[in-house]
């Protein structure tokens, strides 16, 4: 059975930092692109980031360059998400997902990707 299990969300005072981790089990990830969502009460699923399968393609939404990072490590088959100067506005739960149809290209529509984790809360307090 495939799973993406998320963890590292939490409660945090705005400018604060939080490292989110998505661990694959089941299957091996590490050929195709893996991506970040979140969904704050209310809202539409967004893109956060996503990275290709080597690590060499990185995108990021608008509202979270410069201070979100990600990256994988195919031997752990795992991909984290550093989010740092953190803002009320990024208070959301956050998903990780998996594009099995693509290696290269990143695609930002949450109907690209076909594996998903159940979710993390983040929380920012002003």
């Amino acid at each position: 059975q495939v799973q993406l299990v998320e963890s590292g969300g939490g409660l945090v005072q705005a400018g604060g930092s939080l490292r989110l981790s998505c661990a694959a089990s089941g299957r091996t990830f590490s050929s195709y692109v893996r991506g970040w969502f979140r969904q704050a009460p209310g809202k539409e699923r967004e893109f956060v980031s996503a990275i290709n399968w080597s690590g060499g393609n990185k995108y990021y939404a608008d509202s979270v360059k410069d201070r979100f990072t990600i990256s994988r490590d195919n031997a752990k088959n795992t991909v984290y998400l550093q989010m740092n100067s953190l803002k009320p506005e990024d208070t959301a739960v956050y998903y990780c997902a998996v594009d099995t149809t693509r290696r290269g290209t990143i695609v930002r529509l949450t109907t690209a990707y076909n594996y998903w984790g159940q979710g993390t809360q983040v929380t920012v307090s002003s």
